[in-house]
């Protein structure tokens, strides 16, 4: 029996999010051969997984049917392909390849990883797609300790001897891109193109400031009042909303850590998502570690092909 050649795909992960995914094509050794992304997310891909997955591959140049798939995030989810149940937290990520969810009817091995859910008597929340991310994390040493995923949907995971011992959502990407958009906040701001993009840095640490004491739904209306009356100047208006949002996830962190930050935060996500969060950390005197956000999918992948059945 011959081996496969090192030029030669033997596996694809699919790391397949709610509007974009990115697709990587592994070697027999686990080298990376090629790597794509597009915008065929899983609202897009809806009611056509299959053949989205196949374009994905062609990309990739890993249609063979003999190729085995990996995939992980919102694809597994109740409107995705297949629905991978949750798991609970108390499972060690490195165990995640012996929960793969199998998707029926293709004519190839394809799998999905599932979520995680997690229930208390105050909460419920749930992931998918970032326990993928930190079991690469934990396999890279990084298995204590608060980590933090910016997105349209940020989280915030507390770790333990690599299993997910805490985590908590905000929809701030979500609630920036909205707000920034539509209604008052975004009157007031204005739709000047050439200032909208621009960044103040001294208004977001205001933004972050104010976001401590008061109902969150109250300081973003306190953001359009400083623009009426001149508080604000309106090209400054989404620098201090965007402290304001990010401002709340900290100081939810704080109250979790009884009125303390922890000394330090890894994160897990691309520069430009990472970047106001590094303002933020600066501010309140943390130390903000980063991870590569392809680097560790593609370090979980290796680890879920060799420990999966």
């Amino acid at each position: 029996m011959s081996l496969p050649h090192l030029d030669t795909p033997v596996a694809v992960g699919v790391d397949w999010g709610t509007t974009h995914r990115r697709g990587y094509a592994l070697a027999a050794n686990g080298r990376c051969l090629a790597e794509h992304a597009d915008a065929d997310g899983m609202l897009a891909a809806r009611g056509r997984f299959e053949p989205s997955l196949d374009t994905l591959l062609q990309a990739l140049n890993a249609a063979s049917p003999q190729v085995r798939v990996l995939m992980s995030g919102m694809v597994g989810s109740a409107h995705g392909w297949v629905q991978a149940p949750y798991l609970n937290p108390e499972v060690p990520l490195r165990d995640l390849g012996q929960h793969l969810r199998r998707v029926p009817g293709t004519a190839r091995r394809a799998e999905i990883v599932p979520g995680i859910a997690l229930k208390t008597a105050g909460a419920v929340d749930v992931m998918r797609g970032e326990e993928t991310q930190l079991l690469g994390a934990a396999l890279l040493g990084h298995d204590d300790g608060w980590f933090l995923l910016p997105g349209t949907h940020s989280k915030w995971v507390r770790m333990a001897q690599g299993r997910v011992a805490d985590f908590a959502t905000f929809m701030t990407g979500e609630l920036f891109d909205l707000l920034g958009r539509h209604g008052t906040l975004a009157a007031a701001a204005g739709a000047d193109p050439t200032t909208a993009e621009m960044h103040h840095p001294a208004a977001f640490v205001q933004g972050l400031n104010n976001a401590s004491d008061v109902a969150l739904s109250r300081a973003l209306f306190g953001c359009r009042a400083r623009v009426v009356t001149g508080e604000l100047p309106p090209e400054q208006a989404r620098a201090y909303l965007s402290g304001l949002l990010i401002g709340a996830e900290w100081h939810e962190l704080r109250r979790r850590g009884a009125g303390q930050l922890p000394a330090s935060v890894t994160v897990i996500g691309a520069p430009h998502l990472a970047a106001r969060h590094a303002e933020a950390a600066h501010a309140f005197g943390v130390t903000l570690h980063h991870l590569e956000p392809g680097q560790v999918y593609k370090t979980a992948l290796a680890h879920l092909l060799t420990t999966s059945s």
